[in-house]
């Protein structure tokens, strides 16, 4: 369940955890960050978290990766498809390969349950705001695996759709791609324009190009050879 978010409102957040210790402390956590974060809830497992998706207002979902032996990673698209809540990772996990997985199902970012609480805190701050939470190494990982092998059909359908962007879009889109996992204030820096400024183009570019955040779009540009 989502609603359009009033300016000065708290970031709701939900916790998907199944350690009982550890979704007290993050719970408590949270609740800290008032009036800034907002508890919406918590779960133990993914049928509760979906349950509370459907009846709760919710921002940010902090999503273990471990549920119990069950890969949290596989609720994503059961999320998405409830809400347009970002999700973001808190593991335990040291293995890359399983945060490449989760960021490339939609997550947008994960954090270590190793860092310091203020860390998480930004973390959920900054997924908020639309950017991605993540080190240099796993986006490059990450941003490899999606662009994957360039298109050489001609005919491909996709080319009515890029046809369709302006040559500021074109722009925009070949700034993403050349500074990969860059936060959206170096990007912005880079095209002469604010951050908001930046914001309202990419989700002009999303709608016509029918994409969802910018990991999609890198991969979209890298495989359709948005050149500029």
């Amino acid at each position: 369940m989502n609603a359009a978010q009033s300016p000065g409102a708290p970031i709701r957040v939900i916790i998907v955890d199944d350690h009982q210790t550890m979704l007290w402390g993050l719970s408590r956590l949270i609740e800290s960050a008032a009036p800034l974060l907002e508890l919406a809830g918590t779960a133990s497992d993914g049928a509760e978290a979906l349950a509370l998706l459907e009846r709760s207002l919710v921002d940010v979902v902090l999503l273990d990766l471990d549920l119990g032996g069950t890969d949290g990673a596989g609720l994503l698209p059961e999320i998405h498809k409830r809400s347009a809540a970002k999700v973001l990772i808190l593991t335990g996990s040291r293995d890359t390969s399983d945060h490449e997985r989760a960021v490339i199902r939609g997550a947008r970012g994960v954090v270590s349950k190793d860092e310091p609480a203020e860390i998480v805190l930004r973390a959920i701050e900054r997924v908020h705001a639309g950017e991605i939470w993540a080190n240099r190494q796993l986006m490059g990982r990450v941003l490899s695996s999606l662009a994957g092998p360039p298109s050489v059909d001609h005919s491909d359908p996709e080319e009515a759709k890029i046809a369709t962007l302006t040559p500021r879009e074109r722009e925009i889109v070949v700034a993403v791609v050349r500074h990969g996992g860059a936060k959206g204030a170096v990007i912005a820096e880079a095209l002469s324009i604010s951050e908001n400024t930046l914001r309202n183009h990419l989700s002009v570019i999303y709608d016509k190009l029918g994409l969802r955040n910018r990991l999609d779009l890198f991969a979209y540009a890298s495989r359709h050879r948005i050149d500029g």
